[in-house]
């Protein structure tokens, strides 16, 4: 299947030997597991000859810096909106909060990739149609876009959790005794509505994380990003499966670190959680 239809039996059992395929496969097994726990590496790439560790930390920074830019954007975008549906709840702003996001999650991500790259790389010019440029800054202009892709899927759940929490926290006891203390209704907002009210939303962060793992992944292939998502599509299409393995390996552990990541924040942020 690697080598193709025409593949000679010597080319086959040289290719067998060199991913050990002629050992038992007990020993396959326990020589795959040291070489994933000791050295984090699936093997080497039959395109480029190289470890998959090796290719993996190329490109790994640039897809970790577009989930994080991604994750930034929703937060920006949720916040806001959630905050003014839940003080304008049941009128026209808290209708279009809720309706507007819910038509964005149902656009596939590449879709809207592709009209945000017509709209302002080709229309407006305002930021690079693809690839990750050579100046101080055009790293940073290349990533706002698949980014903001990104973003507009994850901020629909957001909004609706935050939402919903902030108009649970809004009736509360403490908030209507905050208020009757005179104390202003910015500081009652930032310091302990927002705060109370965010943990349920870290904790459906941390849920989506896989999602938008994912969604990175596509959308590195719409803006010809040279990140984890080009390198597995091209693996796949290669048929480099040790290349495959350490991607999805990578990710799986980039969804487990962040989820711990978010669940600390949690548990630092909620004195509750601290005293049980």
């Amino acid at each position: 299947m690697i080598l193709g239809e025409r593949a000679t039996p010597a080319s086959v059992a040289a290719l067998r030997s060199q991913l050990g395929l002629d050992q038992p496969l007990l020993a396959q097994l326990g020589d795959f597991a040291v070489s994933v726990f000791t050295r984090g590496d699936t093997g080497t790439s039959l395109v480029y000859n190289v470890s998959t560790r090796e290719l993996i930390l190329q490109r790994a920074p640039v897809t970790l810096q577009l989930v994080a830019l991604a994750v930034l954007f929703s937060v920006v975008i949720a916040v806001p909106l959630a905050v003014v549906a839940a003080r304008q709840k049941d009128k026209l702003v808290d209708h279009l909060v809720r309706i507007i996001p819910t038509v964005g999650l149902g656009m596939p991500t590449f879709w809207v990739g592709l009209l945000l790259i017509i709209l302002f790389a080709v229309t407006l010019k305002w930021f690079p149609v693809g690839g990750i440029g050579t100046t101080p800054w055009d790293p940073l202009r290349s990533l706002v876009l698949p980014a903001l892709s990104v973003s507009l899927a994850l901020t629909p759940p957001l909004v609706r959790s935050l939402r919903s929490e902030l108009l649970e926290v809004f009736s509360a006891d403490f908030v209507t005794t905050l208020r009757a203390a005179r104390i202003p209704e910015r500081r009652v907002l930032f310091e302990h509505i927002l705060r109370n009210a965010a943990l349920p939303t870290l904790t459906l962060l941390g849920v989506n994380v896989s999602y938008l793992i994912g969604g990175t992944l596509v959308v590195e292939q719409v803006f010809g990003i040279n990140g984890l998502g080009s390198l597995l599509f091209s693996a796949i299409s290669n048929r480099d499966f040790p290349v495959v393995q350490g991607v999805a390996l990578f990710c799986a552990l980039s969804v487990v670190v962040i989820s711990l990541l978010l669940d600390a924040a949690v548990y630092r942020l909620d004195p509750r959680m601290r005293r049980s």
